[in-house]
């Protein structure tokens, strides 16, 4: 019995032993499929490389080539900038240190004729008014459709377009701006121009203030290397030249801002008298 447990066991081991010798005769067939199979996934990865018995050595080889190597580096495609709207880029190029009040930009502008095909062609008429007198152009348009700085804390309109008998007293105004004040600063922006009776008592404005008819509008110069001091003294000078011919009323406020108007030659200071006007005690 014992005898017989013994030839099992050694036949056994006699199989297992055989078993291995044959797995290792076919392991370096094995490994050698493993390797073409590689091989051939490189080449589907890097088309043209040439076979090599190291699957890895065609990529290798093609990223670490002097041509490669030397290659610049890919710059990125220019891409053409955006058409720039004429409105904003006037806002962009003029910062405004003269109280021009949030709601009143360009965008905002364009935001407030959008909503509205009534305002649009109002807006459209007053241009071909503008345009037929001569006086397109020198203020945009746009501009002289600003209310008040105080609009929102007065519950009004950002924008309004003055009532049409109103429309030919702003045309001697801008007939002064085009003459007389751009030869003396440079091109200037309109901050104010028409408010309506009840924006003009809630602005705390004059109860006879030439907005009121518009007649009037608050100016700044659109350089900003104007100093407030040579502002005065050049638009002063062109007022005193000229104004009485145009029935310009002028007047500065604090910072770059100032007012013409065409509804009476005359000017005036911080307590509404001519003695106290800038162009009498600086210019």
């Amino acid at each position: 019995m014992v005898l017989r447990i013994r030839a099992t066991l050694r036949d056994r081991e006699e199989r297992a032993a055989l078993e291995t010798s044959s797995t290792l005769n076919y392991l370096p067939d094995m490994l050698k499929l493993i390797r073409t199979a590689a091989i051939a996934a490189s080449l589907a990865i890097v088309p043209g490389a040439v076979l090599s018995q190291d699957p890895i050595g065609p990529a290798l080889a093609l990223a670490t080539s002097p041509t490669a190597l030397s290659a610049p580096n890919p710059q990125p495609v220019a891409r053409p900038a955006a058409p720039v709207d004429p409105l904003l880029a006037h806002e962009a190029g003029h910062s405004h240190d003269s109280g021009l009040a949030p709601g009143q930009t360009a965008a905002d502008y364009n935001e407030w004729l959008a909503h509205s095909p009534v305002h649009r062609a109002e807006v459209a008429a007053f241009d071909r008014r503008l345009a037929t007198e001569g006086v397109a152009g020198i203020v945009p348009t746009w501009q002289l459709i600003r209310t008040s700085s105080s609009w929102r804390e007065c519950a009004a309109e950002p924008f309004e377009v003055a009532p049409t008998d109103k429309w030919d007293h702003i045309v001697e105004t801008l007939r002064f701006v085009r003459d007389e004040v751009v030869p003396a600063v440079g091109r200037v922006e309109a901050l104010s121009a028409y408010r309506n009776e009840a924006l003009n008592a809630c602005s705390a404005g004059a109860p006879k203030s030439a907005h009121r008819l518009f007649f009037a509008l608050d100016l700044t110069p659109v350089a900003e290397n104007v100093t407030r001091a040579g502002m005065i003294r050049d638009v002063c000078a062109a007022h005193a030249r000229h104004g009485r011919a145009y029935d310009t009323g002028l007047g500065f406020y604090s910072g770059r801002r100032f007012h013409v108007d065409s509804s009476g030659y005359r000017k005036w200071g911080p307590d509404g008298h001519g003695a106290t006007s800038p162009c009498v005690t600086q210019a």
